[in-house]
């Protein structure tokens, strides 16, 4: 007498609870919207604004002063990690109004890179003509 192994082929198998858990975490990870930029929670970052500036702060921990680069271009506000640092940071928000760059600061301590972005007040560009 031979014995031959019997193989099944189900057309459905449920998952185990196991796997289920592990597809929800997975959808949920790749499909989730990405945090926003005020949750300092979920990114390390916190927003805050009054009248005449923009502060926002950003964990930047094991990092020195050295060792971070900010860049204001008009309504564009960088943050970047030299090269050759132990933590890669990369960082660019896009203002709804120009900064000011004399007036603005930055300050790291504890490893939380706080910038003072200074609103600059928005100026006509009117030009008036003189009449003949």
């Amino acid at each position: 007498m031979i014995f031959a192994p019997v193989i099944r082929h189900a057309t459905y198998v449920a998952p185990r609870v196991g796997d289920a858990a592990v597809q929800r975490f997975l959808h949920h990870t790749l499909t989730a919207p990405a945090a926003a930029p005020h949750d300092a929670r979920a990114t390390g970052v916190n927003v805050q604004q009054d009248d005449k500036a923009i502060t926002v702060q950003l964990d930047v921990p094991g990092l020195s002063r050295e060792q971070l680069a900010v860049t204001i271009e008009g309504n564009q506000v960088r943050v970047a990690s030299a090269e050759g640092a132990p933590r890669r940071v990369q960082r660019a928000w896009e203002l709804a109004q120009d900064i000011d760059p004399q007036a603005s600061t930055a300050r790291l301590e504890h490893g939380v890179l706080t910038l003072v972005l200074a609103k600059k007040p928005p100026q006509s560009s009117a030009v008036r003509l003189a009449i003949d």
